[in-house]
């Protein structure tokens, strides 16, 4: 039986494997949690603490022919259209790590990024987000990236990047230092 795609992977002897945070958060100014599994569902349950509109950020740091290298902003979305996409490209976003996603909620200025190292980082309305965590099933804890870890960019996934790449009329602007790998 085929190993289900994944992220970020670390060794576990001479094997690459993926790698689970455990259900942990970090509170200091801002909430930084692990994302087990990569499971898009945690990034859904953060987006709906957050009034609409939102729009958008996938960070395209690693792409594999389906768009140039950039910063791709969404229109306004509301939760519903923003939630959409997350379930629509569930797939692809639980398996990939050619990017970085955001959601920026300017009504309750707060933002949500769960990046290529499987954290979610929380601005805004922090003990609301801690809140919904601790719901969860989450504590309090260390968030660590395992040493040595790879990123995994999927060629099945290449389709699923190209419709992520359709799904809105994107504004492109160039990455900023701190996104390139």
């Amino acid at each position: 039986m085929a190993e289900r795609p994944f992220r970020l992977g670390h060794l576990d002897g001479d094997q690459w494997v993926a790698y689970r945070h455990p259900e942990t958060f970090e509170l200091s100014g801002r909430l930084v949690a692990g994302v087990p599994g990569s499971d898009p569902r945690l990034f859904k349950a953060m987006l709906a603490l957050l009034q609409g509109p939102v729009r958008l950020l996938y960070v395209l740091h690693t792409p594999r022919g389906e768009a140039a290298p950039g910063r791709y902003e969404s229109p306004d979305l509301s939760l519903e259209g923003a939630t959409h996409f997350i379930e629509r490209f569930a797939d692809f976003l639980a398996a990939d790590g050619r990017f970085d996603l955001w959601a920026h909620s300017a009504t309750d200025r707060a933002t949500v990024v769960w990046d290529r190292h499987d954290q979610l980082f929380c601005y805004g309305p922090v003990d609301r987000f801690a809140s919904r965590l601790r719901e969860l099933g989450f504590s309090a804890g260390n968030v660590d990236i395992p040493a040595p870890h790879r990123h995994h960019y999927h060629k099945d996934m290449d389709t699923l990047a190209a419709g992520v790449m359709c799904a809105f009329e994107w504004h492109h602007s160039p990455l900023k230092p701190e996104d390139e790998q």
